[in-house]
């Protein structure tokens, strides 16, 4: 057979060799590369780079410290030792409800039947997100919107920062504010205002932790310290990547891993663990640092617990007071309610609780939950 060759020119044929052939080394070609390239970066970018999480500016800042020390110097001035140790024989004695919101109040109707014909009480003080339109409702809430409001984010310190807003708002309000009880506006009642009232102040068997035999409790058989009720874990499987959220040496020396604790950001605390947290610097010029990771950031879960277990751990139930579900989560938030799912025995399944006598408040339930909760509010939510 004749021997078979390629007709082309020996000289094309060689170049063909070459690695890196001159026609992909042609200005055009590389800049249309480049342009391709940036919508899969554009794609990855999110999963390589840490995020940007907003930072609490300066100007906030020093506007929180003007009426932290405010509260602090104003609250230990008037009755500094009137509560010091709780006293039911104090019928004025009241609870403090703050409320953080970046939305409606949607269960407003429910609440206004809660706090029904009990002025002399409670008060109620609301942090709404400014940058929101937020319908302020009538009745009960003749509450007190806070003008020192500051925007919030998710999965950055300005939770915290709102949250001691409020405390300190509600310490320079009113002296008679002894427990300060933090919720969302997807919080409900689980019982009548009464039962709330009485299991925090009067009850000795409400607190199933609690020891009337425990020598710093009681004197004299007179119970002599409240305590707050917040929850506090120590061991959680995500509590090392929660911990280096800021970077690996970020809350040190401050906070050591082994003091790093996380829990619920809704919670009741007493007068004097408010004014723990509006006098903190120390603590919170570390967690107050942005966050690397969004995921594992929520400084309103670490801050408070870790503050109060290193403050007064004895002082602490470690456990709150909020039924939360967190079976079925979606992106870091709690199973929400729907109507349909509203009835009496889930008010009394969401009642029961292994630390208390029973949980006072739950969450999550979707706003179009109202109307089923209104229809059973007095013969089962308020029926104690």
């Amino acid at each position: 057979m004749p021997n078979c060759h390629l007709s082309f020119p020996n000289s094309f044929f060689l170049q063909s060799l070459k690695i890196g052939p001159p026609m992909f080394s042609s200005p055009f070609i590389l800049t249309f590369s480049l342009l391709l390239s940036l919508p899969i970066l554009f794609l990855l970018a999110p999963k390589i780079l840490p995020p940007r999480l907003p930072a609490i500016s300066p100007s906030d800042e020093q506007d929180d410290l003007a009426l932290f020390r405010k509260a602090a110097t104003d609250a230990a001035s008037s009755h500094p030792s009137s509560f010091s140790h709780l006293s039911a024989s104090k019928p004025k004695l009241k609870i403090a409800f703050l409320f953080l919101t970046n939305t409606d109040l949607y269960f407003a109707p429910l609440w206004d039947r809660f706090f029904k014909s009990h002025q002399d009480r409670y008060n109620i003080y609301v942090h709404a997100d400014p940058s929101v339109n937020i319908t302020h409702p009538a009745g009960i809430f003749k509450a007190h919107f806070i003008q020192n409001a500051k925007r919030t984010y998710r999965a950055s310190p300005t939770l915290v920062s709102a949250t001691r807003r409020l405390m300190a708002t509600a310490l320079l309000d009113d002296s008679a504010n002894a427990y300060f009880a933090v919720l969302s506006q997807f919080c409900i009642p689980l019982h009548s205002f009464n039962y709330v009232y009485d299991s925090l102040f009067s009850s000795k068997t409400f607190d199933l932790s609690f020891s009337e035999s425990d020598p710093e409790s009681t004197q004299y058989g007179v119970r002599l310290q409240y305590r707050s009720f917040i929850e506090i874990i120590s061991k959680e499987p995500r509590l090392w990547k929660r911990y280096i959220a800021r970077g690996r040496y970020s809350l040190m020396p401050e906070v050591p891993f082994d003091k790093f604790r996380v829990g619920s950001q809704f919670f009741v605390l007493t007068r004097r663990h408010a004014l723990t947290v509006i006098k903190d610097r120390s603590l919170w010029k570390k967690f107050k640092l942005p966050c690397y990771r969004a995921d594992e950031c929520y400084p309103e879960e670490h801050y408070f617990p870790t503050l109060l277990s290193m403050a007064d751990p004895k002082g602490c139930t470690r456990y709150a007071l909020t039924r939360v579900n967190w079976t079925g989560t979606t992106n870091g938030h709690p199973y929400t309610y729907r109507p349909a799912e509203v009835s009496p025995k889930l008010i009394q399944d969401l009642r029961i609780s292994s630390y208390s006598r029973s949980y006072l408040f739950a969450r999550k339930f979707s706003p179009d939950c109202l109307r089923p909760l209104m229809r059973i509010a007095d013969k089962v939510l308020f029926r104690d």
